[in-house]
């Protein structure tokens, strides 16, 4: 091995596990059927002049499987607060009852599942595509030091195969987590 040339594969690591985050937080808005706290995480509220997420100005709860609660803070938000998840496009309804909304989770037909499960596809895609991304970088980087000087054709091969089973084995976490969000999505 050439001391000269350390490929950073924590570096690529870590950005590949950014975009699993960024995937698992994709999965957590899909609605499943299923009260969850999470599903509201990407609403966001005109609150005092600034975009702010529902957790922030209200307190969430799940008190039953189909239920999601929020108690708005501040009593002259409640109605800031409907409107984004009216327009959020959840396809919620909420309903008031003070400072507390309630919102009530609707069972999903059998064609909303099919959908949804389309959806998580496409999300997994693209956690894909920006692991792939990641993995292109570091092949970049590799060949660059190769045509540098910097690296040695055995040592580019090595850290080519360090780079594809990092990437292969990211893949397969996104393939598994696709899996697991597509049975609970159709699980009735």
């Amino acid at each position: 091995m050439s001391d000269e040339f350390m490929l950073d594969t924590d570096d690529l690591e870590r950005r590949m596990e950014g975009a699993m985050a960024n995937l698992k937080t994709e999965f957590a808005s899909l609605r499943t059927g299923r009260a969850s706290g999470s599903m509201l995480e990407p609403v966001m509220v005109d609150a005092y002049g600034s975009m702010t997420p529902i957790n922030q100005v209200g307190t969430v709860n799940v008190p039953e499987p189909r239920m999601v609660t929020i108690n708005v803070w501040d009593k002259s938000l409640v109605g800031k607060v409907e409107k984004a998840i009216r327009e959020s496009g959840l396809g919620i309804n909420p309903q008031l009852n003070g400072t507390i909304i309630m919102l009530p989770i609707p069972e999903l037909n059998e064609e909303r599942r099919r959908e949804l499960t389309k959806v998580a596809g496409q999300y997994a895609e693209h956690a894909r595509v920006s692991i792939r991304n990641v993995r292109r970088d570091g092949m970049d980087q590799i060949k660059k030091a190769k045509s540098d000087g910097d690296v040695s054709e055995d040592d580019q091969k090595f850290w080519e195969a360090e780079v594809q089973e990092l990437t292969d084995k990211m893949i397969k976490v996104v393939d598994e987590a696709l899996e697991n969000k597509q049975s609970e999505i159709m699980q009735v």
